[in-house]
This record gives C-alpha cells, structure tokens and sequence, in this order.
C-alpha cells in the first residue's frame, strides 16, 4: 500500500483540529501539573470518559473502512469547516482569557466546547463511531471537570 492509499483511511482536518486542541492543554499541564489531578473519585465515570475520549481522538483521526464517513454535499463540508472553527476559536479563546483562572465557566467551557466539536464532527461527517465516541464523552467529560473545579476551589 502506497502513501496515497494510507490517507484514505486518515481524517487530516480531524488530525489538525486535535492538534489545535492539544497545544493549550500541553503548555497548561507544563505550567500547572497539579491541576490535572483528578480530586473527584468515580472509578465507573472516569472510565466511560476514557473510553469516550480515546474514541473521541482516535476517530477524529482514523477512518475504518467499513463504517460510512464523508461529506453528503460541499455545504456539509462548508458548515464541518465552520463549525469546527469556531468551536476550535471558542476553545482557544477560553484558555487565553481563563488560562490563570480556575472557575466554574473555564471548567464547563473547556470540557463543552470539545464535546460539542467531537459530536458536530460526528454528525457532519456521518461517522457513526465518532458520534457515539462523543455521546459517550460528552456527559463524562463536563460531569467530571465540574467537579474537579468546585473540590478545587474549596
């Protein structure tokens, strides 16, 4: 299989939006390790959010062949790109504005902006398992950040 062949099953706007969404969260955890610990215990939640989460990334990437992925018109391409830009604006528009701030607004914004782009990106591209990823995570990843934020702030 050449390299041409191997990009059929690759998302490259997918790989550039979890790279745009990776950057803040590397230079904050360099910053401030301490924050990403996990103060609220759910062993079942923490699990469904991982799970989700490396669904979430892994399909925002990878293509199998075997499930339906694609734009149904050059509109639904036209309405993924600006969707996914704005949310990806909004997201890193939060960690500039809040990224010294440890509030409730920055812990709901930063966990629902993602969420939100995962579960557009699913529906737009019509990737069933990039969708469920994100129904999956969604939940979790807002339920947990909430938490962590209010045992932070106590």
């Amino acid at each position: 299989m050449n390299f041409s062949g191997v990009l059929q099953y690759v998302n490259l706007y997918g790989l550039a939006i979890l790279l745009v969404i990776m950057v803040p969260n590397i230079i904050y955890a360099g910053k401030y390790p301490e924050n990403f610990e996990n103060l609220w215990r759910n062993k079942f939640v923490e699990m469904l959010e991982q799970i989700g989460r490396f669904g979430c990334f892994g399909f925002m990437i990878v293509i199998l062949p075997w499930f339906k992925f694609g734009f149904a018109s050059g509109k639904i391409f036209a309405a993924y790109l600006i969707a996914d830009g704005i949310l990806l604006f909004l997201y890193c528009a939060v960690w500039v504005i809040y990224f010294n701030k440890n509030t409730l607004f920055r812990a709901i914004a930063l966990s629902v902006l993602p969420s939100l782009l995962f579960l557009t990106s699913g529906i737009l591209t019509a990737y069933l398992p990039l969708a469920v990823s994100a129904c999956i995570f969604a939940p979790c990843h807002v339920l947990i950040s909430v938490k962590n934020c209010i045992l932070q702030n106590k």
